[in-house]
């Protein structure tokens, strides 16, 4: 496996900005089955109920990304992929800004060492 290069501080930064102007967390996989949508794999601002609501009984408002939409076929990944996708999505908005916030104390460490310190 080939390491890439560490992120720069701009390329943190621009990471940090995309994380603060995303929908405010935290994120949670929904399955909802709607009759056009057909097995809907969502993320959303909401627990997932367990009850697979059926459009209108989900407000759209809540969700914020789909990776199955079945009917007509808008999102449906070749891998099929759906579940374990939306379950990234929804942890990437809680673990994302921890990262950031951990790459940036372990440089200070880093820095105070180098320093003598």
């Amino acid at each position: 496996m080939t390491i890439p290069p560490a992120l720069t501080e701009a390329e943190l930064d621009e990471l940090d900005e995309a994380v603060q102007a995303a929908t405010p967390g935290p994120w949670f996989v929904r399955f909802l089955d709607d009759d056009w949508a057909m097995n809907l794999v969502a993320v959303s601002t909401v627990p997932d109920t367990g009850l697979g609501e059926r459009w209108p009984d989900f407000e759209h408002h809540e969700i914020v990304a789909a990776t199955l939409v079945q009917q007509p076929r808008y999102v449906d990944v070749a891998d099929k992929q759906w579940d374990e996708n939306a379950r990234f999505i929804a942890a990437a908005r809680e673990c994302v800004p921890r990262l950031i916030a951990e790459v940036r104390q372990l440089r200070r460490q880093v820095e105070a060492v180098a320093e003598g310190g």
